[in-house]
């Protein structure tokens, strides 16, 4: 099993319709490509003012706009690069398709980890 941990963020002022499509998409993405089950879903939604959500219009020749979702994904250091280019092309098709955001604005940090690094509960490794 996998469940990641996921924490994403974006200016405030969008419609809850538009939140909530970012996030089935992310986990639609993620059930694709890394096989996580429908029911393994821990998402952390944070909207921010402009003052507190600084990026860089113009970083690596990539146009973002005000639009931009910074997507930081927690999960296990198990799958390999072949997967993980698989989960970034998945999250960009998902979320151009529904809310409607631009390829561009569409950024995803994936920070990995071992399995006796997850406690799910109870004080005890989870995975091992």
């Amino acid at each position: 099993m996998l469940i990641p941990l996921v924490r994403i963020s974006l200016l405030t002022g969008k419609p809850k319709s538009h939140v909530r499509a970012i996030a089935d998409g992310i986990h639609q993405a993620l059930m694709e490509t890394y096989g996580v089950p429908p029911g393994d879903r821990f998402q952390i939604i944070s909207q921010h003012d402009p003052d507190d959500l600084i990026f860089d219009a113009d970083y690596l020749g990539i146009h973002r706009t005000e639009d931009i979702v910074l997507i930081h994904i927690v999960a296990g250091n198990w799958r390999d690069t072949a997967t993980k280019k698989l989960l970034y092309e998945a999250i960009a098709d998902r979320l151009v398709e529904k809310p409607g955001l631009r390829r561009e604005d569409v950024q995803v940090i994936l920070s990995s980890n071992e399995r006796d690094e997850w406690s799910f509960g109870n004080g005890r490794a989870s995975y091992v």
